[in-house]
């Protein structure tokens, strides 16, 4: 079992109760980590909080500035980082033909330039080598509609997290990503519950059966711990990204919704979203 007794971790993105930042927090913890938990809806934050003994900080994912504060905060409280966990994610959705700059830039600001705020700030804090994993998607490399614009924006994360190793591989921090595929969260649960949508999207999953937030704790507890891995990314969804998302047209209703995978999840927020397709 991974043994962090003596590291303090900060977990942005991690106030939606049964998500996956919850669950990367709560595994962190009880690996023996100090953990600092960070988002924008802060009582359920804190909730998580008191739950595991650490500290909760209201944070913006997407801004600069309040990312700066979270690793300060951290370091009041602790004095130093050793692991930081970027769960956090803003699922923008939309065709190429219906861009505007207004989307995009919701698409980038939190999927991407709020990961390199945060890698910047937390590996200013580590004075002693250290673990940076950042979440990613399994619709970067499987197209999924209608997530043009968070794919692109996460692609571009993924294409970070390599230069983000070079950069601070000379002082033994490691960063890397987890791509994850479908999770069964709690905001998820009641889209798997309609007949056939489970089923269909474990059909594309060799393992068998739906990601959990404990399945991407378990990811993070190995890359957190001393992994001789850097600059790389990993798929944590069963297999699935041997395979393929279901298309839209294959899950019941002909495609009218879709909700709830892992990747339209917004992680942050805790909100599920849904697509209907212009008829």
């Amino acid at each position: 079992m991974t043994d962090l007794t003596g590291k303090v971790a900060v977990v942005l993105g991690a106030s939606a109760e049964g998500g996956t930042g919850w669950g990367i927090a709560e595994g962190l913890a009880a690996a023996g980590a100090k953990v600092v938990v960070g988002a924008r809806s802060f009582e359920p934050l804190k909730r998580l909080a008191d739950k595991i003994g650490g500290t909760a900080v209201a944070c913006d994912a997407g801004d600069g500035d309040q990312i700066s504060a979270l690793r300060d905060r951290a370091l009041e409280a602790y004095g130093k980082i050793d692991i930081a966990v970027n769960s956090a994610a803003t699922p923008t959705l939309g065709l190429i033909a219906q861009a505007t700059p207004e989307l995009m830039q919701q698409a980038v600001q939190v999927n991407y330039f709020g990961m390199t705020y945060f890698v910047r700030d937390m590996a200013s804090a580590m004075t002693d080598g250290g673990s940076i994993i950042l979440i990613s998607s399994m619709s970067v490399t499987h197209p999924v509609f209608p997530h043009f614009a968070y794919a692109g924006a996460k692609a571009a994360m993924e294409c970070m997290v390599k230069y983000a190793a070079i950069e601070y591989g000379p002082r033994r921090i490691r960063v890397n990503g987890i791509r994850i595929g479908t999770v069964l969260s709690e905001m998820a649960r009641g889209h798997f519950e309609t007949p056939g949508v489970a089923e269909r999207f474990i059909h594309e999953i060799p393992l068998g059966r739906l990601g959990l937030p404990e399945d991407m704790a378990k990811a993070v507890l190995w890359l957190a711990d001393d992994a001789f891995i850097s600059g790389s990314m990993l798929d944590v969804s069963g297999g699935n990204q041997i395979n393929r998302f279901p298309f839209l047209e294959e899950l019941p209703g002909g495609g009218s919704s879709y909700e709830g995978s892992g990747a339209l999840a917004d992680r942050e927020s805790g909100h599920a979203t849904t697509w209907k397709p212009a008829a």
